[in-house]
């Protein structure tokens, strides 16, 4: 049996693991939520703990918190930053919707590590001095996903749209049909389509630099209920004022600790963006899923890398496997936005009561898109390779070339021609001598696939 030792709160005593650096209030949430297994991820610990830290410098500076105290928690806290005691941070993300228990957690065992014999740190009188759960949860969900957007999730989307551009330019010369309704059309450069892409990504992250604007703003100094009660007039500023030169962000408290506390609206936002952005990894993954199919029976335009036998009954058999995990990525970070959604929705009177709910999810987005964006460049788009014939037999006798003779013979003669030639599986070129006025080499010039790729009216 796993030894413990008995800790005590404002309700009384209760046994916790011998080991444990946590202490009763962590332990009850333990007790009281045993629903998904998962913590609140890493990440969200993380800013938790930046946010002890930087209000123990603060309140240290303050005359509030004496030196040795303050230093104590900032030393506990960078441990808990640099990732060590993991283990230590077990309630569900299922708990108290004001994440209460998540922030005493935090508490609990910064108190631990920083109090020896000669000093007593506490966790609500020294830790959470100048806080409350109800402004420290909703400004770790906030600086989090700051963090994990500047850090992490916009570079990957750097080197995806990098990965694109660097394809599109080595293909320029491919012109394939162009496809709507998945039906062919008129023929584009393989550059052009890959260009479509390049400018979604870099579109999804325009979208998130503009949604960091609002999301580095803080509910940091409302305390409670947005009045801030027990917190210093400089406590607010001076705390945003530390997050925002360790992690060159522009955090700030927010206008209204009101609307900070009651409200995810930056964070929902922030989800928005992050599930526009799926929607751009859907469309690109399955666009590639097409574009590989066969290698026989489908369009086979392109061979992706060969990375794991796809059936376990059917031999030689592979499968376009990362655009697939690219898909169900996108798949998942659309739920999470509906979850989010919910939450941001949940705000009842002076507090959000799913912020739990909200951090993980937005996390978890975050992460995942992160991590599919590099698997994208760098396992799918940097390696496919063209299959130029499959792209150049069905290009020359594609019939909705004709549409360039639409300004020549007009609309009804041209779409006889398209008919015909389509009927009788021959070019378009040879039917269009036969049935126009037009010279073969007039004809060459006008229905060229390529010159066609740049617009305008055929001349």
């Amino acid at each position: 049996m796993t030894q413990t030792r008995v800790e005590r709160d404002s309700m009384g005593e209760l046994e916790v693991p011998q080991d444990a650096l946590y202490g009763a209030q962590t332990q009850r949430a333990v007790n009281n939520f045993p629903v998904s297994g998962q913590p609140l991820p890493a990440e969200f610990i993380a800013a938790v703990a930046r946010i002890k830290r930087a209000a123990a410098q603060v309140n240290h500076e303050l005359g509030l918190l004496d030196e040795a105290r303050a230093s104590a928690i900032v030393a506990a806290a960078d441990e808990i930053i640099a990732g060590r005691h993991g283990d230590q941070f077990p309630v569900d993300v299922f708990q108290t919707g004001s994440g209460t228990s998540t922030n005493m957690n935090v508490n609990e065992v910064i108190s631990h590590l920083a109090s020896r014999d000669d000093l007593e740190v506490g966790p609500n009188d020294h830790v959470n001095m100048g806080q409350s759960s109800n402004d420290v949860i909703p400004t770790a969900v906030h600086l989090a996903a700051a963090i994990e957007v500047q850090a992490r999730l916009l570079p990957a989307l750097t080197h995806l749209k990098s990965s694109i551009d660097d394809k599109a330019k080595s293909l320029d010369d491919v012109v394939k049909t162009g496809r709507t309704h998945l039906m062919d059309a008129m023929p584009v450069r393989m550059s052009q389509e890959l260009g479509g892409w390049s400018n979604q990504v870099g579109q999804a992250a325009e979208r998130l630099q503009d949604g960091l604007k609002r999301i580095t703003r803080l509910a940091l100094g409302g305390t409670a209920v947005g009045t801030g009660v027990n917190a210093h007039p400089d406590f607010a500023a001076k705390v945003a004022g530390k997050l925002a030169e360790e992690t060159a962000l522009d955090f700030q408290p927010n206008d209204s600790f009101f609307a900070s506390l009651a409200s995810q609206d930056a964070a929902v936002e922030l989800s928005g963006h992050l599930k526009t952005y799926a929607c751009a990894v859907m469309k690109i993954a399955n666009d590639l899923r097409w574009m590989n199919s066969g290698p026989l029976g489908g369009l086979g335009e392109i061979e992706l890398e060969a990375l794991q036998p796809g059936s376990s009954i059917m031999p030689g058999k592979v499968n376009p496997v990362i655009p697939e995990s690219a898909a169900q990525v996108a798949a998942q970070v659309i739920g999470n936005d509906t979850a989010i959604t919910v939450g941001g929705q949940s705000g009842n009177f002076q507090l959000n009561v799913m912020l739990p709910l909200i951090a993980h999810n937005l996390l978890g987005s975050i992460r995942l898109l992160t991590n599919v964006s590099h698997l994208l460049a760098d396992r799918a788009i940097a390696t496919f390779n063209v299959r130029r014939d499959n792209i150049e037999t069905p290009l020359s006798k594609n019939p909705i070339l004709v549409t360039a003779l639409n300004s020549v013979i007009g609309y009804n003669a041209a779409a006889g021609v398209a008919k015909k030639a389509y009927q009788a599986g021959r070019p378009i070129l040879d039917v269009a001598e036969e049935e126009t006025d037009l010279s073969r080499e007039e004809l060459e010039r006008l229905l060229d696939p390529a010159k066609l790729t740049e617009g305008g009216i055929p001349e």
